[in-house]
Parts: structure tokens; C-alpha cells; sequence
């Protein structure tokens, strides 16, 4: 058989197998996912570019807001205020108890708060116990026992500035100012708690 007959049929073969590349190639590219964008060509005509991806099953964690722990921050005008009112209270412990007495070496229970806000920057009328508990706010639940608050005992007749959850600072009739614990006898005296409010330019954040 010369090869002028044989080239027809080697053509021939040789399309049919062209063609069959063609179609298995094109079943692999759609069976991968892609992404289309539309950009814009420098002519300014849309064009299409596929952009071929791998999709993984199981979706990247994105964390919630809830899941991104969120720093405590502390005014610092808050923090001086505090510390100008612990060292106000240094300086007065272990003074004398005398009835009616604001200081500056002795003091009574609602003269010794009087006197520790007084230096700390924020002024309030001197008064009595009960007169503090019917000027002041009361306070929230979680700020019951935290530092500055005013904690009242004996039918409002005792006053002191809760410490932590542990205790408070107060001039104590027979002992004069000191830390005493929430021990049972204090506790179940506990008539409620009031905080004195403070200047905007303290409380601001």
C-alpha cells in the first residue's frame, strides 16, 4: 500500500485524537470550581478573568467579636483618685474616736469619710451617717464592694468606705480608725451601700 492511500486514514486517526484531548481537557477545567471577576481592560472594555481556586470544606474560622478577648482599661484619673484616697486613709489610721470630730487627728465615723473624700479632691457637706445614706445614689449590685463605697450599719447610725470584698475602713468608737473585716458581726449589720458621686472630669475615660 503506497503512503499517498495510508495519509487519509493517519489524518484522519490523528483529528479523532486531537479531539478527544480537547473534550477531556475541557471536562477538567469544569470540574473545578472557579471564581469570576470582572476587571476592566486599559481600552476601558469589561472584560472576564477566571480565577481558578481549590474550595477546602471546611470554611476558615473567622472569630466573633465575642471570641476576641477585650482588654479592662483604667482611666487614670480614676486611678489617682483612688490612690490620693488610700493615702488619705493611711494617714488617718489608728486616730482617736471622738463624737462629732472631722479631723485634722480625731474623728467620728461619717467625720472620717467626710474628711478622706475632702482630700482626695471631691467636697460633699459634712453631715451625718444617715444624712449620707438620703443624699447619696445607691449602687449596683457589682459595685457593692468595690473600693470608695459607702457601706452603712446599725440602722444607719455607722458609716465606713468598703476596702474590697474583704472589708472596710471605718472610726470605730472604741478602737478609732481601722480596717475590720466583713466578719459575722459586721455582716449581718449591713443596712446597705451608697457612692458619693465624683467630678465628670474624674469619672471620664
Amino acid at each position: 500500500m503506497s503512503i499517498i492511500k495510508l495519509f487519509p486514514r493517519a489524518l484522519v486517526a490523528c483529528c479523532a485524537l486531537a479531539f478527544l484531548t480537547i473534550n477531556v481537557a475541557a471536562q477538567a477545567d469544569f470540574s473545578r470550581p472557579s471564581q469570576t471577576t470582572q476587571t476592566t481592560a486599559p481600552g476601558g472594555a469589561a472584560t472576564l478573568e477566571n480565577d481558578v481556586f481549590l474550595v477546602s470544606e471546611a470554611a476558615a474560622h473567622v472569630p466573633a467579636a465575642t471570641d476576641i478577648p477585650q482588654p479592662t482599661l483604667f482611666a487614670p484619673s480614676i486611678l489617682r483618685f483612688n490612690q490620693m484616697m488610700i493615702s488619705a486613709i493611711d494617714q488617718r489610721l489608728g486616730a482617736p474616736y471622738v463624737y462629732g470630730a472631722d479631723g485634722p487627728r480625731v474623728f467620728d465615723c461619717s467625720g472620717f469619710v467626710w474628711s478622706v473624700f475632702q482630700s482626695a479632691g471631691v467636697s460633699f457637706e459634712r453631715a451625718s451617717a444617715r444624712s449620707f445614706w438620703s443624699n447619696f445614689p445607691p449602687v449596683r449590685e457589682e459595685e457593692e464592694y468595690q473600693f470608695g463605697t459607702l457601706v452603712f450599719f446599725n440602722n444607719l447610725k455607722h458609716v465606713g468606705i468598703v476596702a474590697d470584698a474583704g472589708g472596710f475602713y471605718h472610726a470605730s468608737t472604741s478602737e478609732g480608725v481601722k480596717y475590720s473585716p466583713f466578719n459575722e458581726y459586721w455582716s449581718k449589720r449591713i443596712d446597705g451601700f451608697r457612692r458619693v458621686p465624683v467630678p465628670a472630669a474624674i469619672n471620664a475615660e
